[in-house]
């Protein structure tokens, strides 16, 4: 059995509520994480701003292919110089592909010159669950009333090289788009596509 809180994260459960997959257009689940700086970060905190949450695996593939082209840290820049909150979660298991400790994060991310807002550490899997994540990346957009209004996949390209990213259908950017122009995103849900979450 899980053990309910652990070093680097807790979500938010009302007594006696189960976890259920999130559902587009209803109040995204409620969590708290640590950080890879251990500071912890709540989605209350973000009230009245559009958040994204990406699912990582630095081992994975297509993760690779987001990194390593810099196609992702590229969306997260343009995405927090707009204000918006990005949170990268890593929901891989002590010992699984994935795993990393805080510092290790931090020498990852200064590599990989990533753009998050933070990057928070899973290991326990409770986030991951909370959002029923499936793949590295999973995608998730939540809108300043605390609404989830995408989850899915990062773009229409789901092989893991890099050619197909240029011509690739953005659907993280679209919805982020949208709800900064007060319109409703027209893609809500897609299949998300990746490694499993290696919880």
């Amino acid at each position: 059995m899980r053990k309910f809180l652990l070093s680097s994260v807790m979500v938010l459960l009302s007594a006696g509520a189960a976890i259920a997959a999130p559902v587009i257009g209803q109040p995204a689940p409620a969590f708290k994480g640590i950080d890879s700086n251990g500071i912890e970060h709540s989605l209350s905190d973000f009230e009245g701003k559009t958040v994204v949450l990406e699912w990582t695996n630095n081992g994975c593939p297509y993760v690779r292919k987001h990194y390593d082209s810099g196609n992702m840290q590229s969306l997260q820049a343009e995405a927090t110089e707009d204000g918006i909150i990005w949170l990268t979660i890593a929901s891989s298991a002590e010992g699984k592909q994935g795993y990393l400790t805080a510092e290790e994060t931090n020498e990852l991310i200064q590599e990989e010159d990533a753009h998050a807002t933070a990057r928070i550490l899973d290991p326990s899997g409770l986030i991951g669950s909370a959002y029923d994540a499936k793949t590295t990346p999973h995608m998730f957009v939540i809108d300043p009333a605390g609404n989830l209004v995408y989850q899915g996949a990062i773009d229409n390209d789901p092989g893991f090289k890099p050619e197909g990213i240029k011509e690739a259908k953005n659907y993280v950017k679209a919805a982020w788009q949208s709800v900064a122009a007060g319109e409703p995103v027209s893609v809500t849900t897609t299949q998300p596509y990746g490694c499993s979450v290696k919880y």
